[in-house]
């Protein structure tokens, strides 16, 4: 088995960028503005964050045409995942939707040998249908929050794919100039949309100073900051490492739920047997696909 001797001051900064994660479908709950504004304005503002770092730190950001169009493509992919995220939120709540969230790891695990054409393993299959026994136990307690379950059903797919796409992206390009890219494209559809909709309206511009200050901490924190420090931490700990404690991000997000929002987020005993029925499948897939072959585990990384 693939041994870690993991920079100690690497290994904590990882933890802390997944608990960055967990906490951005706080902020989600606590933003008052629709989903549709809050990706919106995140990723404009991401995207300025990114554009002054790779000036500052001087990359080269000129794409060829065929993968600028890719981008494009991707950029709308990532804008509809975080709808669909923050919409799972609203009909929902946080812990419902983090709790379907930790199935994307599987759910990578089975697109990833389609998309890149490779043989599938068995034991994919069997922890498949042990998370979807998972899924079904938490719909059959919670029976008032399925709406927001196909939400964060939809948006793990969308999140899934765009990560496979930017898996190939990224052999020829720097991260941060591909996300730059994606975030613009992003944010561009969703103004289109938002145009085309007449929602540009003086009340969509009308933020209070509360939800300004939440919407810069999930912007440059939680997007630009946690996205440019997880890929510095992956040059130095291991894919094995940074994929089990990924794996904490929905523990995280739920233990914060619990304590800040409080009592919208208190579930019922079977969520949480559900939810951790879900949470052990994906630790051991990690654990097992790392014994089996350590060299081809693809991290599958949330933006």
């Amino acid at each position: 088995m693939q041994k870690d001797n993991p920079n100690l001051k690497s290994y904590l900064n990882l933890h802390l960028i997944v608990f960055i994660w967990g906490f951005t479908a706080i902020l989600g709950e606590l933003i008052s503005v629709k989903e549709e504004a809050v990706v919106w304005y995140r990723m404009l503002l991401a995207g300025i964050f990114m554009l002054i770092y790779v000036l500052v730190t001087k990359k080269p950001w000129r794409l060829p045409f065929k993968s600028f169009a890719h981008l494009i493509g991707v950029g709308l992919l990532i804008a509809l995942h975080w709808i669909f995220f923050f919409k799972a939120i609203n009909v929902s709540n946080v812990s419902i939707t983090l709790a379907v969230f930790s199935t994307g790891a599987f759910f990578a695990s089975i697109l990833e040998p389609i998309f890149f054409n490779r043989k599938m393993l068995w034991y994919e299959v069997f922890f498949g249908l042990i998370i979807i026994g998972g899924l079904l136990m938490i719909m059959q307690v919670e029976t008032k929050y399925i709406l927001g379950m196909a939400y964060a059903l939809l948006s793990v797919f969308l999140g899934v794919m765009f990560t496979l796409f930017n898996g190939k992206l990224i052999q020829k390009y720097d991260p941060s100039v591909i996300t730059l890219y994606e975030f613009f494209a992003g944010v561009s559809f969703v103004s289109l949309y938002l145009l085309f909709g007449q929602k540009f309206t003086s009340e969509f511009f009308d933020v209070s100073t509360r939800d300004w200050v939440l919407l810069l901490i999930l912007s440059s924190v939680c997007t630009a900051y946690a996205f440019t420090a997880s890929v510095n931490v992956m040059k130095k700990l291991s894919p094995y490492t940074v994929m089990l404690t990924t794996n904490m991000e929905p523990v995280y997000g739920i233990i914060l739920a619990f304590f800040i929002l409080g009592d919208k987020e208190q579930m019922s005993p079977g969520f949480y047997i559900g939810a951790l029925i879900i949470l052990a499948t994906v630790i051991l897939n990690g654990v097992l696909k790392n014994y089996k072959k350590p060299k081809e585990i693809i991290e599958i990384e949330e933006i």
